[in-house]
């Protein structure tokens, strides 16, 4: 689509309003199921709106919010003021610059926007290095179900059936960019999310 600034990941566009809210009622659990810890620096990759950021400046030491749209970052700031957390940096930029855009990272997020990325391996190799080398990459992505098969408050929701990935191909993915498996977790009622980490061998 022509509106989407460059570099922008197919098929992950924010949602309108009231179904995100939904989905995601305890974006807090899911943060905790998947690793995040009081005392981190975090990066949240293609951050949106900020509905995750919020949640994880609550337990993080810093978070910085990266993202390609400045107009979703503004939505973050603001989402982050009214709650008055002041440990958070608002980023625009590409994916791919991450080492660049911020400091090293305990913790890398990134949520529903794997499955637009084309260059998977390329991402995996430049989170590699924004890590501490202590640090982990968490993808939080749609289970590879049909679209019509994951409805939200009474419509299918998610990207296209075709774009959705197994936990399978995204560790394949990431692996060869660089990172070891930790583990996987089930998000539900339609996510997964698995942890890497840094590999030195």
């Amino acid at each position: 689509m022509t509106d989407h600034p460059p570099g922008f990941f197919q098929g992950t566009e924010m949602p309108n309003a009231g179904w995100w809210e939904a989905l995601w009622p305890d974006p807090a659990g899911v943060l905790a199921a998947v690793g995040l810890r009081p005392g981190m620096d975090v990066i949240d990759l293609c951050s949106g709106d900020g509905w995750f950021t919020l949640s994880i400046a609550k337990v993080a030491r810093h978070v910085c919010a990266i993202d390609i749209d400045p107009n979703l970052l503004e939505v973050a700031r603001h989402r982050l003021a009214e709650n008055g957390l002041t440990n958070c940096d608002f980023v625009p930029g590409d994916a791919f610059d991450i080492a660049k855009l911020a400091a090293p990272a305990d913790f890398v997020f990134l949520a529903n926007a794997f499955h637009g990325v084309l260059e998977r391996t390329q991402l995996a190799e430049a989170v590699r290095t924004a890590l501490k080398p202590d640090g982990n990459f968490v993808i939080v992505n749609w289970h590879n179900r049909p679209r019509d098969e994951t409805p939200i408050l009474g419509e299918p929701r998610g990207p296209k059936t075709e774009l959705r990935m197994s936990p399978e191909e995204t560790i394949k993915s990431v692996e060869a960019g660089g990172l070891k498996l930790k583990k996987t977790v089930e998000i539900p009622p339609y996510h997964y999310g698995v942890v890497f980490a840094r590999d030195f061998d």
